[in-house]
């Protein structure tokens, strides 16, 4: 097994403790927590119970076409959102989205997901911790007045047991139709039922076509995801929404898969790292797609033959892709990568772990990802931090990052001293 994986198994399920790696705060499980490398069964309640306790450091933010930056936030079991008129200097007065408490999931692989569109409304997601281990609920709720109220929180999963409907994600297409993709156990559970074998879990997607007021009948669009890898979704050039996930091939290799949500498109396989690992990394993948038409996907694997960072694209929608760039620092725990297209230039960024601090690194393309800038440091935090995040306003690109000691932050990508 490689060291990195199996430093990642032995480290507590804990938040809040700097000294622990970007990557190391969350631990690999085996199927929701069978046993660990020594085989000592996992008491999946206290793990459970330890995650419910963690503190909320997940946050999201968009820009709307105001130029205003909406930011939420989770704090006394509710989801807050707040704007600022002036790229974050100051915020206006954080309004309650869910009125009654609920344990909401804002830590890793979980952030509360935000959209702002042009008619003033704002529309809320995110993961409603259960009381069973690992289960949970997709949530949203929507503002019509500007952010001044929200609707009465909706679960947008039709299936209503109480099992893993988590990782959720969101994205707007050209119709205005918002679209969730989340990972879902229901069909596993149906399958054990008939006593069948089911590896991981399925990756479900539901639609709004009315302004959220409601969802479509939830659709099985993969089996077999990874089960707690955070889930990626952007909407293509033609307004079509694609899916990007970390897959299970074959027995278990824990690599990438991306769909294509236009109801007749395959699932095809991203990458080819032939990780082999019983367990879930809880190290999603990212996505973004350029006004081009090109997919940009950036991901994490623990791979013996190349372990680390890496950076792919196809411009032909999933037909062919470039090979795999890798980049960060291996050494340094390099961790949780984020991409944003913005007309010609593709930003990358990541984290970063000296032991100490924790740093978010970037690199630049100017030319649809062809070629790329030297790595620059965008900030740094000794404290616990989210994992870094990319929103844009016009042509200017930010990192909107949320940690313990320092709090929200947004900073502008600078331009790269040298950048093809």
């Amino acid at each position: 097994m490689n060291k990195n994986l199996l430093m990642l198994l032995l480290l507590p399920l804990a938040a809040g403790l700097s000294g622990l790696p970007a990557w190391g705060t969350e631990s690999v499980h085996a199927g929701h927590g069978a046993a660990d490398p020594k085989g000592t069964p996992v008491d999946r309640e206290k793990m459970w119970q330890s995650a419910l306790a963690r503190a909320p450091l997940s946050a999201s933010a968009a820009f709307d076409a105001k130029g205003r930056l909406w930011l939420a936030t989770v704090k006394d079991g509710s989801v807050w959102v707040s704007h600022s008129e002036n790229r974050g200097q100051s915020f206006g007065t954080p309004v309650r989205v869910n009125a009654t408490p609920e344990h909401v999931a804002a830590e890793g692989e979980n952030r509360p997901k935000i959209i702002a569109a042009a008619n003033d409304h704002v529309y809320v997601s995110w993961t409603q911790s259960l009381a069973q281990p690992f289960s949970g609920d997709v949530r949203f709720a929507r503002s019509i007045d500007g952010g001044q109220t929200f609707s009465l929180p909706v679960t947008v999963n039709d299936n209503r047991e109480l099992i893993t409907h988590r990782f959720e994600t969101m994205a707007m297409d050209q119709h205005g139709w918002i679209h969730l993709v989340w990972l879902d156990k229901r069909d596993q559970n149906t399958a054990v039922a008939r006593g069948e074998k089911y590896a991981g879990l399925a990756v479900y997607h539901a639609v709004s076509k009315n302004d959220g007021v409601t969802f479509s009948t939830n659709k099985n669009i993969a089996d077999h995801s990874c089960e707690c890898c955070r889930t990626a979704l952007a909407v293509d050039s033609d307004g079509t929404p694609v899916a990007f996930w970390r897959h299970i091939f074959g027995k278990n290799i824990r690599d990438h898969a991306m769909r294509r949500l236009d109801g007749k498109s395959p699932l095809i396989r991203v990458t080819h790292d032939q990780w082999e690992v019983e367990g879930c990394p809880h190290h999603g993948p990212a996505l973004a797609i350029g006004s081009d038409g090109t997919y940009h996907f950036t991901w994490f694997t623990d791979a013996p033959a190349q372990p680390g960072l890496f950076y792919s694209r196809s411009k032909d929608r999933g037909r062919s892709f470039s090979l795999p760039m890798h980049f960060g620092n291996p050494e340094a725990q390099a961790a949780h990568p984020y991409v944003l297209s913005q007309g010609t230039q593709v930003h990358l960024v990541w984290k970063e772990f000296d032991g100490t601090k924790t740093t978010v690194r970037a690199l630049v393309s100017r030319n649809h990802g062809a070629s790329w800038s030297a790595p620059q440091t965008i900030a740094t935090a000794t404290s616990a931090s989210d994992h870094p995040l990319l929103i844009s306003e016009g042509n200017r690109v930010y990192l909107a990052w949320n940690t313990e000691k320092e709090g929200f932050r947004l900073i502008e990508i600078p331009e790269p001293a040298e950048a093809p």
